[in-house]
């Protein structure tokens, strides 16, 4: 049977790797279960090799489907690009961007910027998902992701890197807390006290327990709560005390009870970076954003 691959095809394999399962992969692409099996087997057929594993798990791809997923994203890529550069000429072109960001560019510093954007490009969608520093620069590499903006100093090799801003950690306390009198502080000293931390999956919680086992001391972690404000809510009750970006705890700590005390320590200080494979192959609505982030940063 000759090969043949069409846009769908290249979608559908790439839901169904970055999902690892035919069912989820399916559903993102919008077609039955049966339909995206049949798929897959003409693809196999017409290829002369197994592009998937099975298993009662999931799927998982062989080499030749390593290959595949390789040249599919760099083709869906390329038409994302096409799209946006053809959209300044042609109505009801949409176009696609997918955004991953930590914890602080997603809550403090990109809803502004993305609704402005959104608002001068009602053509073009974008998926915004958080994730760890290291975890972007690799979903970038891998073409899963069209922009990350990652924090500190993650590996960022092989990438396209633009300074964005500037985030600083802090300690936020209750207002009776014995460390309340304390306007800066170092980290190592708030490690005998019970701590407020956000989820596990987090990229601040992740943070904070890299640097106390750095110092080889356990984080004494008392609960952990879904976002900056239960964390700051939390602390005002003295349940414990917690590490968060500046920016929200100095929000908060204008309407409740705690205290933001700065940290001495010199990795407080992080800076954020935008990352993309390539700027040159990015559509022009995502350079766009890009141009606008860093614009807006300045």
């Amino acid at each position: 049977m000759a090969l043949h691959l069409d846009l769908a095809d290249m979608r559908l394999f790439v839901n169904i790797a970055e999902s690892r399962s035919l069912t989820r992969g399916a559903e993102r692409s919008g077609i039955s279960l049966p339909a995206a099996s049949l798929r897959i087997k003409n693809l196999e057929d017409g290829i002369g090799a197994k592009l998937l594993y099975r298993a009662s798990t999931g799927v998982t791809l062989t080499p030749p489907g390593d290959t595949l997923l390789h040249h599919a994203r760099v083709v869906l890529q390329q038409i994302e690009r096409l799209k946006g550069d053809l959209q300044a000429y042609t109505d009801g072109v949409k176009g696609h961007l997918r955004i991953a960001a930590n914890t602080t560019a997603i809550t403090e510093m990109l809803p502004a910027a993305l609704s402005r954007f959104l608002a001068s490009h009602p053509d073009v969608d974008v998926e915004l998902r958080e994730r760890l520093s290291g975890d972007i620069v690799k979903a970038v590499g891998e073409g899963m992701t069209d922009i990350g903006i990652v924090a500190g100093n993650v590996l960022t090799e092989g990438l396209e890197v633009m300074p964005y801003r500037q985030d600083r950690l802090v300690i936020a306390v209750a207002a009776g807390h014995p460390l309340a009198s304390h306007d800066a502080i170092d980290y190592r000293d708030t490690l005998d006290y019970d701590f407020v931390g956000l989820p596990e999956g987090s990229a601040i919680h992740a943070f904070s327990v890299q640097a106390a086992r750095v110092l080889n001391r356990p984080l004494r972690m008392r609960i952990h709560v879904g976002n900056f404000e239960a964390a700051c809510r939390m602390i005002e009750m003295g349940v414990g005390i917690g590490m968060l970006p500046e920016l929200p705890a100095r929000r908060y700590e204008k309407q409740m009870q705690i205290r933001i005390l700065a940290l001495n320590d010199d990795w407080a200080v992080r800076n954020l970076k935008i990352c993309t494979r390539s700027l040159e192959a990015l559509p022009g609505f995502a350079r766009e954003l890009i141009t606008q982030l860093t614009n807006e940063a300045r």
